[in-house]
């Protein structure tokens, strides 16, 4: 495939549709760019997660897993039942 795009006097260009969504480019997206022996390579920067910042956060006591948040749950909802 080949698409041409010309560069602006302030070094902007626009990025055809096609290629927009051939690579999944959205508004806002951040773009890194290249260099090697063979030309330029152009990639989609990776998003960070959305639950990234909240890693290693949680409640003293609670390990991680599936068996371990559901045994949390529980205590809750009994020690809940029992006060009132």
């Amino acid at each position: 495939m080949k698409i041409r795009a010309q560069v602006t006097s302030k070094g902007q260009i626009t990025i055809p549709v096609a290629l927009r969504r051939l690579l999944g480019i959205k508004k806002g997206d951040r773009l890194e760019f290249e260099t090697g022996r063979h030309g330029v390579r152009v990639c989609v920067e990776e998003k960070a997660s959305p639950f990234a910042k909240y890693q290693g956060i949680g409640v003293e006591g609670v390990k991680r897993g599936r068996a371990w948040a559901v045994a949390y749950v529980r205590g809750i909802r009994i020690r809940a039942s029992n006060a009132g």
